[in-house]
């Protein structure tokens, strides 16, 4: 709502970005000569940026304005918008097209697999043309149904929206969500008696999105955030109808390298604070039976210890680094809880598979883990764990994950099943017999999956390591070095990047592109060592993996070496940022979503959210040798005088995740630095946060926009 205020008309907006955006002439490069009469330039205002280590000059630190209301920063942002449509609009119809091929992927009144909790069937469901969900159940008996939330609804006059975390009390009667509507990721906490239908809008706000219900189905655990830094710092208890100055917080975290989340126990028995750093977890238990109990430390942190844990049958089951880099499970009775060495081995370590997370069932064990860079499901009979399978797969390159299973009581596990070539399908498997049936195989019109193949190469990297590869085709495909290559990757915090099924990529493959997944170090698709192998001052490995899959492809002729593309998002636009300064002349074309690029000044400053829990990732630029190694790497200070890819720099306004500065000001500094004539393109979406916009289409639109960059590019290489 803040920049209503400032709805200034385009064409001040694009004359304050060219004239009184441009200052200290002299210091103006030929680059910026040249676009001057088209490009927005900003204008260079020394700051010296001050650490124990040095400091640095930053020219554009004029951009950061935390408020969001300075007219002269609102000015820059909406003139590099109206640039960046003025540059679109000769292709806007290839983006009409675009946006209407990949809608036309997507089956508009779909539906989620309907699970059962007590004595309904809860489902999420869209309806045809909406934008946003509605999430509903259906009485087991009687068949009757209630709509729970209409996003929809809520929507409406609002520019963003996001329900997160529907948590429905014990007795049914209750659900408990959070809202936000700028894109901020910071909830207000609303309850619906779902026997009235009446909501109630608590006025506890700033709050995570996390949620934990007692049994006495009155009491909530919800985690109020700092609101500067916007760090989860305090659990606070919160009686329905109270008045709100009675929330009590009864956990307050002083570490801020800790994330921190709340929530159930599976068999609801506890409520649970789980504490989260990058090298060390903790978790807090407490009997959902008694909300002014005291929470209990299930083992006290130490560094280079994580672990998970949950709850059945009075005993915790914890997934746990300790003695096991790809973890292990182990398990302790709850009376025991608060000494790790009370803890006894169920599912050893084992140097070949890395272990993701667990279901627990009244007779099994359910393991997702990763053997060989694929994610497969376990089963585990307690009874007899020698007896333990592997679910069958179908193809020999895909994912498995679990759907949501909430009742421990059954043989009956629910898991999903996708690949490049395969939309998700969700089965309901027998764990006695193996027997599988499908309950939805998600419907994909307009596509045919007999039209594509899926393939996997090895990259080897510059230190001889062997890079894993995903890759997607269609069957009449010619391996010989003539096709456009669009390359993913993200290559942090172990998340991994699967070969999950997108739909949407489809609009490149049918037009020639091979689209590749780059596994490269910093996620865990080879296990931890992939990880470790990929952060703090092995970062560096994760940008010339990339760089070093890139080559391959091409060598390989998979790719022709003027048509690669690349793309990453956050952490992933850190390294399209890499990239780009390591080797510009590799790729014809970049997009970086929401990168995180000025990673000294970023990590130097510990109010701006979540700096403090990326230490153990990135290092503390505080002490060396972090400061050197971060600042020969990091995307903004290595920007040099030199020829620059095509580049799209996504962002949003009010992104918590990687602030809009950080695009904002890399952008200007390429325009000040670059000398070639390559499109250098930044939209910033004005009333939303790191995950763009909050509507199903919405967000699609965004993606064609993408592509028709990508495809304008490759249509005229003269750009």
């Amino acid at each position: 709502m803040l920049i209503e205020s400032f709805k200034m008309p385009k064409t001040w907006l694009l004359a304050t970005a060219l004239t009184a955006l441009v200052a200290c002439q002299p210091n103006t490069s030929p680059a910026e000569s040249a676009q001057e009469s088209a490009a927005p330039v900003a204008k260079r205002e020394p700051y010296t940026v001050v650490s124990p280590q040095g400091e640095r000059v930053d020219h554009y630190y004029w951009l950061r304005d935390d408020e969001r209301k300075d007219p002269e920063v609102l000015g820059y942002l909406n003139a590099e918008n109206d640039y960046y449509d003025a540059y679109r609009a000769s292709y806007q119809p290839l983006t009409d097209e675009l946006e209407q091929e990949i809608i036309g992927r997507v089956k508009q009144d779909d539906s989620s697999v309907p699970y059962q909790r007590g004595d309904y069937l809860y489902q999420t469901e869209y309806e045809a043309g909406k934008e946003y969900p509605i999430h509903s159940r259906t009485h087991v008996e009687s068949g009757e149904k209630q709509i729970i939330v209409d996003v929809n609804v809520l929507a409406e006059g609002e520019s963003f929206m996001q329900v997160s975390n529907l948590q429905v009390s014990p007795d049914q009667n209750k659900v408990a969500y959070v809202v936000d509507n700028v894109g901020r990721r910071q909830y207000e906490l609303h309850v619906k008696d779902l026997t009235t239908n009446e909501v109630t809008e608590t006025g506890i706000d700033g709050i995570s999105a996390a949620i934990a219900w007692a049994k006495d189905n009155e009491t909530l655990f919800v985690i109020e955030n700092d609101p500067q830094t916007l760090l989860s710092k305090r659990v606070v208890k919160y009686q329905l109808g109270q008045p709100l100055e009675t929330a009590e917080v009864v956990y307050e975290e002083q570490d801020d390298t800790f994330y921190m989340w709340v929530s159930n126990s599976s068999d609801d028995e506890y409520v649970m604070i789980q504490l989260d750093a990058t090298v060390s977890d903790e978790v807090h238990v407490l009997d959902a039976d008694t909300p002014n109990g005291d929470f209990q430390v299930l083992a006290p942190r130490e560094r280079d210890f994580k672990y998970s844990a949950d709850h059945i049958d009075g005993r915790w089951i914890i997934l746990t680094d300790y003695q096991a880099p790809n973890f292990q499970v182990m398990e302790v009775a709850h009376a025991a809880i608060g000494d790790k060495s009370k803890w006894q081995p169920l599912v050893a370590h084992d140097d070949a598979v890395f272990i993701h997370g667990f279901e627990l069932f009244a007779n099994y064990l359910v393991l997702n883990e990763r053997r060989e860079g694929l994610r497969q499901i376990r089963v585990v009979p307690w009874a007899n764990p020698e007896q333990s399978y592997v679910v069958n797969a179908d193809e020999a390159s895909y994912v498995m994950t679990f759907e949501t299973n909430v009742e421990q009581n059954t043989e009956v596990l629910r898991y999903n099943y996708t690949s490049l070539v395969t939309p998700t399908v969700t089965y309901a498997m027998n764990m006695a017999t193996q027997e599988r049936k499908v309950l939805k195989a998600t419907e994909v019109p307009n596509y045919d999956a007999s039209n594509y193949a899926t393939a996997r190469t090895w990259a080897t990297a510059d230190d001889g390591t062997q890079v894993p590869v995903s890759l997607l085709y269609k069957k009449d495909f010619k391996q010989d070095g003539t096709a456009p290559l669009y390359q993913y990757a993200y290559g942090s915090y172990g998340s991994t990047s699967e070969p999950w099924f997108r739909s949407s990529v489809f609009s490149l493959v049918d037009r020639g592109f091979v689209y590749a997944i780059a596994h490269i170090r910093g996620g865990q698709e080879m296990g931890r060592h992939w990880y470790e192998d990929g952060k703090l001052e092995n970062k560096k490995n994760t940008f010339t993996d990339y760089i070093d899959v890139t080559e391959h492809l091409v060598a390989e002729k998979y790719a022709h070496p003027d048509k690669v593309f690349g793309m990453g998002g956050s952490a992933g636009g850190l390294l399209m940022g890499a990239v780009a300064n390591l080797a510009p002349e590799q790729y014809r074309g970049l997009v970086a979503h929401v990168p995180f690029v000025d990673v000294v000044t970023t990590m130097l400053d510990e109010s701006i959210p979540l700096t403090t829990n990326e230490f153990d990732e990135w290092g503390n630029p505080k002490n060396q040798p972090y400061y050197d190694y971060m600042l020969s790497y990091s995307p903004y200070d290595q920007v040099s005088a030199q020829d620059y890819p095509a580049m799209l720099v996504t962002t949003g306004l009010h992104d918590s995740q990687v602030q809009y500065f950080e695009p904002a000001k890399w952008v200007a500094k390429l325009r000040h630095h670059k000398t070639d004539n390559n499109p250098l393109m930044m939209k910033t979406n004005m009333e939303a946060g790191h995950g763009g916009a909050s509507g199903r289409f919405a967000r699609l639109k965004e993606t064609a926009e993408e592509y028709a960059f990508i495809l304008d590019l490759l249509e005229n290489p003269e750009k």
